[in-house]
């Protein structure tokens, strides 16, 4: 199976390209996601049979201040991958957030209504989606990470997710690819234990401070856990344990 990776210099695409030799993951300077005739010309040039769609604006207090860098990366990006994916007989599967959820309750489901969403960042990853669903034959994964390191001083203790670090949730990602043609599933939840960011930035950075999301910034949701009985299910089926 041949596989076509945006966004291969990005903390999952590096992590990915380790995980999945052989990967064809040409640089933004090669193939601008935001550039529809660069994108098709290359997805023409390399025939995949699966495009993984890993770039993305993630910068969520930058999309404030960047809104046109944010949708342009997110919206149009994704609209020109689903394009290409149609015109050459791949699947898509487009890496989603857990963003998409307003934060109220938590624990969300594949199958739950998404919104009102909280920030400029969610609102695009939302449309996101739904320009991930152009695509004919296509797999939307939720998730969440973080660099190998905690990269802040201070963490919220009142910000719950199912996040982990890319280390962590890549090879579970890595699974999703390698059988994504068999999956019967068009959205799928991949994080793990709902945690607070506090709690899941001790695990690396010891000294780390305790903060709240008042500090952000930006608006940050409440609560955004992922419920994976789905993905649990699916490795099951597979032998492949839990995760």
């Amino acid at each position: 199976m041949k596989i076509l990776l945006t966004g291969g210099g990005g903390r999952l695409g590096t992590e990915l390209r380790a995980l999945l030799p052989g990967i064809v993951a040409p640089t933004s300077g090669e193939m601008n996601i935001t550039d529809a005739g660069q994108v098709l010309t290359t997805a023409q040039r390399e025939q995949p049979d699966l495009i993984v769609h890993a770039a993305a604006y993630t910068n969520v207090g930058g999309a404030e201040r960047d809104r046109e860098a944010c949708w342009n990366a997110n919206v149009i990006g994704t609209r020109n991958m689903a394009a290409a994916a149609n015109a050459v007989n791949a699947k898509l599967v487009h890496i989603s957030t857990d963003y998409v959820f307003s934060g109220d309750t938590g624990g969300y489901r594949e199958d739950d209504t998404p919104g009102p969403v909280v920030n400029y960042y969610a609102l695009t990853k939302l449309i996101a989606e739904e320009a991930a669903r152009a695509a004919h034959d296509h797999l939307i994964i939720r998730t969440s990470f973080r660099p190998r390191e905690f990269a802040y001083p201070v963490a919220f203790s009142d910000v719950f997710t199912g996040q982990d670090y890319v280390d962590v949730l890549a090879p579970q990602i890595a699974q999703v690819i390698t059988h994504a043609r068999e999956i019967p599933h068009d959205l799928l939840h991949i994080v793990t234990e709902r945690k607070s960011v506090f709690e899941l930035a001790r695990r690396r950075k010891a000294d780390v401070q305790e903060g709240t999301r008042t500090q952000a910034g930006v608006t940050l949701p409440n609560d955004v856990s992922l419920n994976t009985d789905r993905w649990q299910a699916l490795m099951s089926s597979w032998g492949d344990g839990r995760a």
